[in-house]
């Protein structure tokens, strides 16, 4: 090594023409990494001057800064599926028919609606208006739900629309889509042909479905209408001005939408794309959004900055769903019931959880819908499975016996990356391993991720929620239809499809009753799912944000009524 360095240093004068060369070399590369840097940051400030500028609330240009936790994963109406792309679509989209700040129906693009046991008659009004100023007309919603029907676009909420004759048929391959029980009298006229009595019916269509989408946008779009803001066409109360994948989105108030003049917000800035929670603790914080949900690890701290804590039931059921396909150790009924006799879900709640509002689960049909005179669980209650870990493993040495195994190997929990989702897969797989000495491994995937999941059926279980679709019980109870494609775990039961087809059916209301709590009980006889709790939301409003609504029934949180006090 010496002699090296001696010889470097005593080099030939032609040795120095090299090293003047590669001094300039460096240099050269230090300008160019230089030069790279700045056009770098100046991209990076570039894309995050939206969230950078934030502002909570601003009274003077009437604009609120909120985030989200997730990235909206589908904002194609006619393939929407999600809580997140839901919320989204009910400030950029309107169908005929919302639901108003009474949460009751209200006139959307329909100015007024019949419906009898044969038809269902809506009269658009005419001053609706799509955000390039065309009328929107009947026929954009007939594209639309012969889209969702359309068995190539393989829509998972198809069979909402089978209510309308010949939808299920068209869905199912049998009939063209020109068969559609739809009538078109005139541009503002859609009269729809009920496949059987549907009093519910109205109450339908203000799920995104529903909502309506023309047909030279949709054509124009070469596959991908609702990919990117300017693949969307927006009906409702607000624009997306831009939409930066996983960061942010910005909504303004739509100039053609026939009701412009209640909306009082011109701007909603989805600043932050984050599940953080404490990150969107901070940001409400520092005055950067101007809503936030809370988390049990939340409250204390909120309390101390003694901001107004608010909280209500959102109406849904969080479960844990088996995956009933044959080649998974969750097909065996008394593996389920095994499962079903060892999980406390009141410990859930009370213990781990923590969560003011939060309620153990025992049924798939939360406690706000009604039966015949009071509410389906107070005249239906659902059958409690009491915990007997003695029962569980009687149950688990019967399954082994019948799956012909030796051991138990390892299985797969399917969840999202939440702190929720975090704490509760954690539970499960603690409790699973402490009683029954079962190996249970957690699959942790981001929100989109985990539906891509669900919807292949790679996962044993799966922590999975649903929230109702339209104020009625059939929207839980035809969940686990073999039909349904919601039905992700594909349970098929031919006793559970004739006590649906009796829920959608049945002429009377204590029959239609009945039928759901033939399906309550079913689920649990069954062990379909195993329900854990109807969730209860605590959360913090800036104080000079008014007129926000949280729904059970449409898009939450709804802020097209919103606005800024001074």
């Amino acid at each position: 090594m010496h002699e090296t360095i001696t010889e470097t240093h005593s080099t030939a004068p032609s040795n120095k023409a090299v090293f003047s060369q590669l001094r300039r070399y460096f240099l050269y590369a230090f300008i160019a990494v230089g030069v790279l840097m700045f056009v770098l940051d100046y991209l990076a400030s570039s894309v995050g001057s939206d969230t950078q500028e934030a502002r909570a609330v601003d009274f003077e240009t009437q604009s609120i800064a909120i985030a989200i936790a997730e990235e909206p994963p589908q904002l194609n109406s006619s393939l929407a599926t999600d809580a997140v792309s839901g919320m989204v679509l009910g400030h950029i989209m309107e169908g005929l028919l919302r639901m108003g700040v009474d949460d009751q129906l209200e006139a959307g693009i329909a100015e007024r609606w019949e419906v009898t046991p044969e038809t269902a008659t809506f009269w658009l009004r005419k001053d609706a208006r799509w955000s390039d100023g065309e009328p929107i007309t009947a026929k954009d919603f007939l594209f639309a739900w012969q889209t969702a029907l359309d068995p190539d676009n393989a829509s998972e909420y198809a069979f909402l629309l089978y209510a309308i004759k010949n939808a299920e048929a068209i869905n199912q391959g049998n009939l063209p889509l020109t068969d559609l029980g739809v009538r078109i009298p005139d541009p503002h006229t859609l009269v729809v042909e009920l496949e059987r009595p549907v009093p519910f019916f109205d109450k339908m269509v203000v799920f995104p479905t529903f909502l309506p989408i023309r047909q030279d946008f949709y054509e124009a779009t070469g596959g991908r209408f609702g990919a990117d803001a300017k693949d969307l066409l927006y009906s409702g109360p607000f624009v997306m001005a831009s939409w930066v994948h996983g960061s942010s989105l910005l909504l303004q108030k739509n100039p053609y939408y026939w009701d412009k003049d209640r909306i009082r917000l011109n701007e909603i800035n989805v600043a932050y794309i984050t599940s953080d929670v404490n990150a969107r603790i901070n940001f409400f914080k520092d005055e950067r959004i101007a809503f936030t949900g809370l988390q049990a690890e939340n409250l204390i701290d909120a309390m101390r900055q003694k901001w107004p804590i608010k909280r209500y039931q959102d109406g849904t059921v969080f479960f844990l769903e088996f995956n009933h396909r044959e080649d998974r150790l969750s097909e065996n009924l008394n593996f389920r019931r095994a499962l079903q006799s060892v999980l406390d879900m009141e410990e859930l709640v009370y213990k781990v959880t923590k969560l003011p509002g939060y309620r153990p689960g025992e049924s798939l049909f939360p406690t706000f819908l009604m039966g015949v005179e009071k509410s389906f669980r107070q005249e239906y209650p659902a059958t409690k499975i009491p915990v007997d870990y003695a029962q569980a493993r009687a149950y688990l040495a019967q399954a082994k016996e019948e799956l012909g195994l030796a051991e138990w190997p390892e299985f797969v929990l399917l969840c999202g990356d939440n702190p929720i989702s975090n704490i509760q897969s954690e539970w499960v797989q603690g409790a699973l391993k402490k009683h029954l000495g079962l190996t249970l491994k957690i699959d942790k995937q981001i929100f989109k991720q985990r539906l891509a999941k669900m919807t292949a059926g790679d996962f044993d279980l799966v922590l999975a929620g649903w929230g109702p679709d339209y104020n009625d019980p059939l929207t839980f109870g035809d969940l686990f239809a073999s039909w349904n494609l919601n039905n992700r775990g594909r349970y098929a039961s031919p006793e559970m499809d004739r006590l649906i087809a009796v829920a959608q059916n049945a002429s009377t209301p204590q029959s239609r009753m009945e039928a759901f709590a033939g399906i309550q009980q079913l689920i649990i006889d069954d062990a379909v799912i195993l329900p854990m709790y109807e969730r209860g939301l605590t959360y913090v409003l800036h104080p000079k944000l008014k007129g926000v609504k949280r729904r059970v029934i449409g898009a939450d949180t709804d802020f097209t009524n919103a606005y800024v006090e001074r």
